[in-house]
C-alpha cells in the first residue's frame, strides 16, 4: 500500500459567512507529484492556505505522517516540514538572493544542513549563485520564482506546496519551471501543485484532483485526466478524440 504522507479528510472552510470548501478529501503519496487543477476561484489556494494553518477549517482533518495539523500554528506546521511557496512568490524584495535563501533555512531542523542545501539550490539554479548579492526585487519574474522555490528547498521540506508557479511567466520559462518540478521530484521531493496550466500539470502529476466551486469533482492519475474528453474540453480547449484524428 502506498505511503500517504499528507492526508486531507472532509475539509470544510469558510471566509466569514462565505463557504469556500465543501467536504474536500485528498491524499499526497510520499515521493509523488499531486496536482490540484481547476478554474480560478475553485478553492485550490484555499486548500493550501488551510494546510499551512493560515486558514482554519471548521470541519475535517489534516494529517502529516498520521499526525494532525489542524490546531497547530503556521510556524509549527513549517517546523513539521510542510513548506508553502505562495502565489506571487512573496519574497523579501529589499533583501539579497542569499539573504532570502538564509531565511528559508531558519527552520531548526534545516539549520545544520545550510551549506549542503545552499549548494543544492545553486546547482539547480546557477543564475541564483551568480546573483546571490543582488536584491530579490530586482530579479526577473522567472528568477524570482526560482528564488521562491529555492528558499523552500532550504527548509528541507517533507511536502512542498507550489501555488501557481508558472503564473505570469513566458512560455519558455513555464517550460523551465515544469522541468524543474520534475527534477525535484526525481530527487525524491513530494509536491502538491496548484496550477491553472492544466495541460502541463497533468502531464507531470502522478495523481490529480479537479476542483469546481469548492468541491473536488473528479480525481485520477494525471494521464487518465489528461485523456478525459470532459477535462480537455473544459480546461485545455480540445477534445481528446478530435486531437487523435
Amino acid at each position: 500500500m502506498a505511503n500517504q504522507l499528507l492526508e486531507v479528510k472532509g475539509l470544510d472552510v469558510s471566509y466569514g459567512d462565505v463557504h469556500a470548501l465543501w467536504d474536500v478529501s485528498l491524499q499526497v503519496e510520499e515521493g509523488a507529484i499531486v496536482a490540484l487543477v481547476g478554474a480560478n476561484g475553485a478553492g485550490k489556494t484555499t486548500i493550501l492556505k488551510t494546510i499551512s494553518g493560515l486558514l482554519r477549517a471548521h470541519r475535517g482533518e489534516i494529517l502529516l505522517e498520521g499526525k494532525p495539523l489542524n490546531h497547530l500554528s503556521p510556524q509549527q506546521i513549517v517546523d513539521m516540514g510542510v513548506i508553502h511557496v505562495p502565489e506571487g512568490r512573496r519574497l523579501f524584495a529589499s533583501l539579497t538572493v542569499l539573504e532570502n535563501l538564509k531565511l528559508g533555512a531558519y527552520v531548526p531542523s534545516a539549520r545544520p544542513f545550510f551549506a549542503e542545501s545552499l549548494e543544492r539550490v545553486y546547482s539547480l539554479f546557477p543564475v541564483l549563485k551568480n546573483r546571490q548579492g543582488q536584491r530579490a526585487g530586482t530579479l526577473s519574474g522567472g528568477e524570482q520564482q526560482m528564488l521562491a522555490i529555492g528558499r523552500a528547498i532550504m527548509a528541507r521540506p517533507k511536502v512542498m506546496m507550489l501555488d501557481e508557479p508558472s503564473l505570469g511567466l513566458s512560455p519558455i520559462l513555464v517550460k523551465t519551471i515544469f522541468q524543474l518540478i520534475v527534477t525535484l521530484n526525481e530527487q525524491k521531493a513530494t509536491i502538491l501543485l496548484v496550477e491553472q496550466n492544466v495541460n502541463q500539470a497533468l502531464k507531470i502529476a502522478k495523481q490529480a484532483y479537479v476542483m469546481k466551486t469548492g468541491r473536488i469533482v473528479m480525481s485520477g492519475s494525471g494521464a487518465e485526466l489528461l485523456a478525459n474528453d470532459e477535462i480537455r474540453k473544459a480546461y485545455i480547449g480540445e477534445v481528446a478524440s478530435k486531437r487523435k484524428e
